[in-house]
């Protein structure tokens, strides 16, 4: 009778410290996976939004003087927005650096700088008549 209940408590300490061994090696593979979808997720948002604001830019570049096109875009984290030659891009600060997310154009922009934070965004690119340059006005949703 004693040494069934012994065994009984071997193998409940034998789970146990395999409990603790898997535990230990599983818990920081999961911390990892999730700051590297974050990074994904972060870097993909900022994907979409320089995409949004190149399409629409090309659509009104496409269309002449006198066109206007506005977009919502989200800005995952604060940072800057950045028109400069024949790219409209954004540096993306995640887990093992820095990345600029960028989109190429047709149209040649000056060097245009716009802060942004974490939020949506609505965009405005307009092509006013009489210029020759499109603007970008970013307003906060």
């Amino acid at each position: 009778m004693d040494s069934r209940g012994q065994v009984s408590v071997e193998y409940l300490l034998l789970l146990l410290v395999i409990l603790i061994v898997l535990g230990s090696i599983t818990i920081p593979l999961i911390g990892n996976s999730i700051e590297a979808s974050t990074d994904v997720s972060t870097v993909s948002d900022a994907k979409t939004a320089v995409e949004s604001i190149a399409s629409a830019a090309d659509v009104v570049y496409s269309n002449g003087p006198g066109s206007k096109r506005t977009v919502n875009v989200y800005i995952p984290q604060d940072t800057s927005l950045v028109a400069r030659g024949n790219n409209v891009g954004m540096n993306i600060t995640y887990s093992d650096g820095t990345k600029f997310v960028n989109s190429t154009t047709y149209y040649t922009f000056n060097n245009t700088t716009a802060t942004v934070n974490n939020q949506w965004y609505k965009v405005t690119i307009q092509w006013p008549v009489g210029t020759n340059n499109i603007g970008i006005t970013l307003v906060p949703v």
